[in-house]
């Protein structure tokens, strides 16, 4: 009877338990969502729209060829280098030697027409350093018009071209990026490797896409083939208006194409047609980057900001800045490197005023300038490379067994590193191999900002200013950034 009794006793038990976890995680549980989310659907997308779109675009879209002669190929613009390696192989493939005097052919890629009396949009990299522009105006037509350059913008990757028809053209309409959305389809044409008046499809897959390499504008991200040769083609919603010039693409992935906003082209046409180029700001400084060391030993929280490699006939000069200020901020925008302020400025009318937030030293200032207009015709920046090998230069030698020597900014010194002239800080002359400086990365031609938070004037307190059995730490200017370097003697 006890053994009844005690088996009916653990079953309750058990039951109970079991009632109780279930209970539990029929409480604790919450039911996944069942309802879709609602949509705002339009009609049914037309069966035949990518062919209508076709029929309308196509003759307004151009196949533009480039040739250069010989003796002037030698120089590779930056930007269209940069370009050349984001695409993964050059965008016109290019051609053979020529011979003397002849023009040698560079690349193909695309445009559109505007207006019909021959006014053409491209991307600039696509005529960068060409002698001659052709432009075609159907797949197989024979005749080639010969185009010039109306104006050009590098930073935006835009250019003008125009052409004097012989027959009536057909132009596109300009429509706005703004207005268009994400998940929205859309077509790009282009001249993909040589094969002309070709179209593809796709959505946008972004929007705002910010890739400094490339284009100072945020782009439109497309999942549209977009090849090289299709640069500087339109990007056209279902409406057939254009929403963006076709640019670049992401050579690491399938389906990462990229667009200029036809809302910010708008903006540039007219100054480039007045005027063959984009009214920009300037302060008149050349700028460099700063490592993250450097921004830990300024008090940064993240690498950002940009040091002023040299200071120039400008408005900074006027204002009071000074050779390796590290600008923080402009206009009370935080600056993250030598691009973001050097877009920064060049989209700053001119004869505006503006506050510059400053690290000087040891010191946090404020600078109020007024930006003026770009002088484009004049070189404003000076390269900065410090070549790896230079023979030794005599100057002080260190103490410590540091195993360097500094010199002070003399005209010799500054040419033999290729300094900026207006440096008149104590620079370091030459570096022993397997000396302790050579093993903590100081290298001949370094400038010396400060050495343990002072800044040497001469070449002598420079080195006073080294202390055995402590941490050291050594701010310098090398090529075109500033960096810290720390270590113990």
């Amino acid at each position: 009877m006890k053994k009844i009794i005690y088996v009916s006793l653990f079953i309750a038990l058990t039951t109970l338990l079991i009632n109780s976890h279930l209970s539990v995680a029929q409480i604790n549980s919450q039911p996944l969502p069942k309802v879709p989310p609602t949509l705002k659907l339009s009609d049914p997308l037309p069966g035949n729209l990518f062919v209508e779109l076709a029929k309308a675009i196509n003759p307004a879209v151009v196949n533009i060829s480039t040739s250069a002669m010989p003796s002037q190929r030698q120089y590779r613009d930056p930007m269209l280098e940069m370009l050349e390696k984001f695409y993964g192989l050059p965008p016109g493939g290019g051609g053979g030697y020529a011979g003397p005097n002849r023009p040698q052919r560079m690349g193909l890629g695309t445009g559109f027409i505007i207006r019909d009396d021959g006014l053409i949009v491209t991307n600039a990299h696509v005529i960068q350093g060409a002698d001659i522009i052709e432009v075609q105006l159907t797949n197989n037509a024979d005749k080639q018009y010969k185009a010039e350059v109306v104006g050009l913008d590098e930073r935006t990757d835009i250019a003008l071209i125009k052409i004097k028809p012989d027959t009536k053209l057909t132009a596109v309409v300009l429509g706005s990026s703004d207005a268009a959305e994400v998940g929205e389809w859309v077509a790009a044409f282009g001249n993909p490797f040589g094969h002309g008046h070709s179209m593809s499809k796709g959505i946008i897959s972004s929007k705002g896409r910010e890739i400094g390499e490339i284009n100072r504008l945020p782009l439109i991200q497309t999942d549209a083939s977009i090849n090289p040769g299709n640069s500087g083609g339109p990007l056209v919603n279902s409406k057939g208006l254009v929403i963006g010039v076709n640019s670049a693409i992401d050579a690491r992935a399938q389906g990462i194409g990229f667009a200029i906003p036809i809302d910010e082209v708008k903006k540039i046409i007219p100054q480039l047609e007045q005027r063959g180029s984009i009214r920009k700001g300037f302060l008149g400084v050349s700028l460099g980057d700063i490592d993250n060391r450097a921004a830990a030993q300024r008090g940064l929280e993240e690498i950002s900001g940009t040091v002023v490699l040299n200071v120039g006939d400008g408005p900074a000069k006027k204002a009071g800045v000074q050779m390796y200020d590290l600008i923080t901020e402009f206009n009370g925008r935080k600056i993250r490197n030598s691009r973001d302020l050097t877009d920064q400025v060049a989209a700053t009318d001119p004869g505006t005023k503006i506050k510059l937030k400053v690290l000087r030293g040891e010191k946090t200032i404020n600078i109020d300038v007024t930006v003026a207009e770009r002088p484009e015709e004049k070189s404003l920046a000076r390269r900065m490379n410090v070549p790896q090998q230079k023979p030794p230069v005599a100057g002080k030698k260190a103490p410590h067994s540091l195993g360097i020597e500094i010199s002070e900014p003399t005209t010799k010194i500054k040419q033999l590193f290729n300094l900026d002239p207006a440096t008149k800080n104590p620079v370091i002359a030459s570096v022993a191999n397997d000396s302790l400086g050579y093993r903590v990365g100081l290298k001949a031609g370094d400038i010396i900002l400060s050495i343990n938070k002072v800044e040497p004037k001469t070449a002598s307190q420079a080195i006073s200013l080294f202390k055995k059995g402590q941490q050291n730490t050594i701010r310098l200017i090398r090529g075109k950034g500033m960096s810290v370097i720390t270590f113990d003697i």
